[in-house]
């Protein structure tokens, strides 16, 4: 891990790159930085690209394919790549920091920041030292480089971009919640997509979720020589799982219950899963039942997760924004009987057919908005062919489909926003539809199945304006 005066290339100036230039500066690197942006950096990844052999190592940024042609140029030229938590991983291991921290991992498609907050509430519950960091809070790096903060734990949540770009990652324990249909844009496969989430698994306790089949197969090959897996159901030998409305340790201890299911303030079944893959974790370094209920009983729930918006006219208003993909889409509309479901956006190449048939007998109204909303459209007349729809067009879409004849099936309703309206003036028009397709007792859930950049800044943007229309909803 000496870096000193090695030339280094970065390559995105977000955040993520501005705590690597950070890491190296410390080091003593020579750091150059390229982003197609130059506002950020003067050198742009086309001119990066045509001088890689200038440079002994790469560290990328997480949102970087291997495709993208300055990654793809310096793997042709043979110099290594790193992400930022591969960096993070090495200077951890090699003591540069002082004693190396023990890092528990938590990935999956989905639930991996309300599992890495729970797992570290139930951490601190327990008196132990531990930061939240990674994909969510503050890049690894700059936790390990705050001496006055240093911690012995870390709660590190990781995306499958920041794992494919870790190989080197040995955690302490690691999770894989569950995989299903996300990036393929990104990775290219779902073999490639599951590959990069089961280095998680490479430490000392691998743990799945064994109701999620893609990954649970990971359990078999996986190298860590500790595999514990959880379930829904009644736990086997070497599982957590629930027994009479607790959560149950078979794992690290013979039988032991944990905490109330009716503790947890995360709604469904993905509530209870979340907190079983916090618990393995937990377990896993020493965390007491005690700790595991107190963490659950006061935990709540982060902002645009199933957020209880408002309750009007006895309809009730959820944002889940951050279910950007079909899988997640699919979780959250489970947790509920009856549901109007505002959903579109970007998919990112996942298909949204299976996640339809399973909530169909749930759904009893459904609002599309964003770029890719024909395709739920296209589903939803497949798989739900009762269930009314209202389409929202803007753009040059908004001029082609300015009637109220459907293009899908005929419960499906087209409404027209011409030009290129506002995030917010699109959502309005969303939760007015829904709320005239909803009835007391029913749930209008904003779980969109996809990405929001098409219409908003992010998933946060989009839930804020989510909750704006609800709150605006005439009383």
């Amino acid at each position: 891990m000496e870096l000193s005066g090695t030339q280094v290339l970065v390559t995105g100036g977000g955040i993520t790159g501005q705590s690597v230039l950070a890491a190296l500066a410390q080091l003593g690197a020579t750091a150059t930085l390229c982003d197609d942006d130059p506002a950020v950096a003067t050198l742009d990844t086309s001119t990066a690209a045509e001088h890689i052999t200038d440079y002994a190592l790469v560290i990328t940024s997480p949102g970087f394919r291997p495709t993208a042609p300055v990654l793809a140029a310096a793997a042709a030229a043979g110099v290594p790549i790193w992400g930022d938590v591969e960096l993070a991983w090495r200077l951890d291991a090699s003591g540069h920091y002082g004693p190396p921290r023990r890092w528990l991992a938590v990935t999956g498609t989905n639930g991996k920041t309300t599992t890495t907050s729970m797992l570290h509430a139930m951490l601190t519950a327990a008196g132990l030292d531990a930061r939240l960091c990674g994909n969510i809070g503050n890049p690894v790096l700059d936790v390990l480089r705050e001496p006055s903060k240093s911690s012995a734990l870390l709660a590190v949540e990781l995306s499958s971009f920041q794992l494919h770009w870790a190989p080197s990652l040995r955690p302490e324990a690691g999770v894989v919640l569950n995989i299903a249909e996300d990036h393929l844009d990104w990775h290219g496969s779902m073999a490639d997509y599951a590959a990069a989430k089961a280095r998680v698994l490479h430490g000392r306790v691998a743990v799945v979720g064994l109701d999620d089949a893609r990954a649970a197969a990971l359990l078999d090959t996986a190298p860590a020589p500790v595999r514990v897996g959880f379930r829904l159901g009644e736990p086997a030998a070497g599982e957590l799982g629930v027994r009479d409305g607790q959560l149950v340790d078979r794992a690290f201890a013979n039988d032991v219950a944990l905490a109330a299911v009716s503790s947890i303030p995360v709604p469904g079944p993905v509530g209870v899963l979340d907190a079983l893959g916090a618990a393995a974790l937990a377990r896993s370094v020493g965390v007491g039942p005690d700790a595991i209920g107190r963490a659950l009983a006061n935990f709540r729930v982060g902002r645009h997760r199933a957020e209880l918006v408002a309750v009007v006219d006895g309809i009730s208003y959820v944002d889940d924004s951050k279910a950007t993909n079909p899988h997640a889409a699919e979780a959250s509309v489970l947790a509920y009987p009856r549901v109007v479901w505002i959903a579109g956006g970007l998919l990112k190449g996942a298909s949204v057919d299976e996640a339809v048939v399973r909530i169909a007998s749930r759904l009893v109204g459904a609002v599309l908005i964003g770029r890719d909303r024909g395709k739920v459209a296209e589903a939803l007349s497949r798989h739900a062919p009762d269930v009314p729809v209202v389409e929202l067009v803007t753009g040059e879409d908004a001029d082609m489909h300015a009637t109220a004849e459907s293009r899908v099936t005929p419960v499906t309703r087209v409404v027209a926003l011409p030009g290129e309206p506002s995030g917010s003036r699109v959502m309005a028009a969303a939760v007015a539809a829904a709320r005239d397709l909803a009835a007391p007792g029913d749930t209008v859930l904003l779980a969109p199945a996809g990405a929001s950049f098409d219409q908003f800044s992010g998933y946060a943007d989009r839930g804020d304006a989510f909750a704006a229309a609800v709150r605006a909803t005439p009383r």
